[in-house]
């Protein structure tokens, strides 16, 4: 590299350093809550804008997570079993709308590869003349226990090009899945895909067997008005918050809650609010999730 280019990348990476400079000025944080102050600082004055200060507490905050606290429990995975009919697979398939999914064996517990539901393609071609053979069509799992650090998986999701890992207990069995998004969610909040719910739609039917999808944002007069109910919304506008309050927390995806003979389990949540939420009546509500699979 000759001088003068060397001298044009030193200038461009100057604002940035500048703002760095700025942030921290003559005083180093000494610890994690220092640092938290004064990103907030620099927020108020105008050197990080409210999305950046955002991203950055949840870049702090993934340190602090363990796979247990994001992960897609066991009951709420689409699973598929071993077959070597592409037919058996595509009902899983087209029901959910994702596109991996972990592949069992003898059990449950028993997860033998994953399959990426695009390589199916070819053999729906009536022309494609090659045998399936499920095995040849799966990528080796990526097996983590629930109390790996978020920040170790996204590395190791980084130097393995996974994008999906299977969870494990402490004995061996499958306790659940989590994903890259799972893990980027925490940094800079929900991420909304083509499978999503959309945004004019508060409440969707998923079944014959009367469970609700609802999206936390739902105002509570919408809610009453489908389900019959009668919360009141002086105190909180959403679904969401009422749910919540209920918990006395901010509760974690798989966690239940019932209110007036209604079972509330959590389908989607990060670190900062409720998403999606299952509605099922108290006596006829089971585990498992209609709606949720792996990506």
């Amino acid at each position: 590299m000759n001088d003068e280019q060397s001298g044009s990348t030193s200038a461009s990476h100057r604002p940035w350093l500048d703002r760095v400079k700025r942030l921290f000025g003559s005083h180093e944080p000494r610890d994690r809550e220092g640092v938290v102050q004064v990103l907030k600082d620099s927020q108020r004055r105008g050197i990080l804008d409210a999305d950046a200060l955002s991203m950055c507490e949840g870049v702090l905050h993934v340190a602090d997570l363990q796979v247990r606290d994001v992960m897609i429990p066991r009951s709420q995975v689409s699973l598929l079993q071993r077959s070597e009919s592409v037919w058996d697979l595509l009902p899983t398939i087209i029901d959910s709308g994702h596109s991996r999914f972990p592949v069992t064996g003898d059990s449950r517990d028993d997860v033998i590869g994953i399959l990426i539901a695009k390589d199916l393609l070819p053999y729906l071609d009536p022309t494609h003349e090659r045998e399936f053979h499920l095995r040849e069509l799966l990528r080796p799992a990526l097996f983590v226990p629930e109390s790996k650090r978020l920040d170790a998986l996204l590395k190791l999701f980084q130097e393995s090009r996974n994008h999906l890992a299977i969870v494990v207990d402490e004995y061996g069995g499958l306790a659940g899945i989590v994903t890259i998004e799972d893990v980027i969610e925490q940094i800079v909040g929900e991420i909304d895909d083509e499978h999503d719910l959309d945004e004019s739609t508060w409440i969707l039917n998923r079944g014959d067997d009367g469970r609700t999808v609802v999206k936390a944002l739902t105002p509570v007069e919408i809610f009453n008005e489908h389900f019959g109910t009668a919360f009141s919304d002086e105190e909180f506008d959403t679904i969401g918050g009422l749910v919540a309050n209920g918990f006395g927390h901010l509760p974690r995806r798989g966690e239940q809650l019932t209110l007036e003979g209604l079972q509330f389990d959590v389908l989607r949540a990060d670190s900062r609010r409720l998403h999606l939420l299952l509605v099922s009546t108290a006596d006829a509500a089971e585990p498992g999730d209609p709606s949720a699979a792996s990506d």
